[in-house]
């Protein structure tokens, strides 16, 4: 009979300090994320110096509290999964040499984890995965169609050429003059207004999976400070509403064409924007019309957690992946 594989996970790529502990890759033990968005909200956005304070004022805490709710102890971890990249390079930094201090302490093996890969592991704590899967990552900094013929192997098939999907939500946030973060809000005002306002949609080349939102927030500032000179005023849900419609048209219509283009049995959603409601709603009734299965986490697994990091780098621990003690942080880090 196999072992039960126990993996720890750590993850402090941006401003929550996470620490998790998984079993099997599929079954979340305990998940423990230390958010820091009170902290950032005066600011309008994460600062890094900050950031990467407050995760070394927690990780210790986060760890604690991970083993208190899993009832476990060193002797059953099997390895330390981290993340190494992307992120702020301060942030992940700390993360990075908690978890290799741990790993030389403990004589435990250490993993490097894509933050990305995480994202998308973060689908198999739900259900098993069906290969080949296409992945559509959304978040603050990523907007990507990875394809995936088997477990640990990405290929990037689309890419943003520009600001990704979350980014531009936070901007024109922002330019509405909604809280931190910016998106949750958007997505609730786009939910009571209609989207009235002409706003185009950057479809690039005819056979391109790459996506681009700089040209809509643009638009979008443009529409605010004409209407401005104007005398015009423009309500903030009609704005919102038709912001989300330009932007969940190109994500799903993009989607959906790759995943029929590549006959791919399974495709899943992964980021912080896929916690986005009319971003979800919508992939559903699109993928409803096809014979596709579509895959969406829960929401407590879209935003930045470790469990996701611990159930990627258990498929990098069976694979026989490891990492040295000259381990870095890389905020570039390629997906591959």
């Amino acid at each position: 009979m196999k072992k039960d594989t126990y993996i720890l996970g750590i993850e402090t790529s941006c401003d929550e300090t996470a620490v998790a502990i998984v079993k099997n890759g599929t079954e979340i033990i305990s998940n423990i994320v230390a958010s820091q968005i009170e902290s950032h909200k005066r600011f309008g956005g994460v600062v890094p110096e900050i950031a990467s304070r407050h995760h070394v004022e927690q990780m210790t805490i986060v760890l604690e509290e991970a083993f208190q709710e899993s009832n476990l102890n060193w002797k059953d971890i099997d390895a330390i999964a981290v993340t190494e990249g992307p992120g702020l390079v301060g942030a992940l930094l700390i993360g990075v040499n908690a978890a290799k201090a741990l790993a030389f302490a403990k004589q435990k093996p250490l993993i490097g984890v894509h933050h990305i890969a995480g994202h998308i592991y973060a689908n198999r704590l739900e259900k098993e995965f069906q290969f080949p899967l296409l992945a559509l990552i959304v978040s603050g900094g990523h907007t990507e169609l990875v394809l995936m013929k088997e477990h640990g192997r990405y290929e990037l098939i689309g890419e943003t050429r520009d600001d990704a999907a979350g980014e531009a939500y936070d901007k024109v946030a922002r330019m509405l003059e909604l809280p931190y973060p910016g998106g949750p809000h958007i997505d609730r005002l786009a939910s009571e207004g209609e989207a009235s306002i002409d706003l185009p949609r950057a479809w690039l080349e005819d056979d391109s999976y790459d996506f681009s939102f700089s040209g809509l927030k643009s638009a979008v500032i443009n529409t605010i400070h004409n209407a401005k000179q104007r005398g015009e005023s423009l309500k903030k849900e009609d704005i919102a509403a038709s912001f989300q419609a330009s932007v969940i048209d190109v994500l799903t219509t993009k989607t959906v064409k790759a995943a029929k283009n590549y006959h791919v049995k399974q495709v899943i959603v992964a980021g912080g924007v896929a916690a986005n409601k009319g971003l979800r709603t919508a992939l559903t009734e699109k993928f409803a019309e096809t014979d596709i299965p579509l895959l969406v986490p829960p929401l407590r697994l879209c935003t930045d957690n470790a469990a996701m990091i611990a159930a990627a780098g258990t498929i990098s621990y069976e694979q026989g992946k490891r990492s040295g003690m000259d381990l870095n942080a890389n905020p570039s880090l390629l997906l591959k």
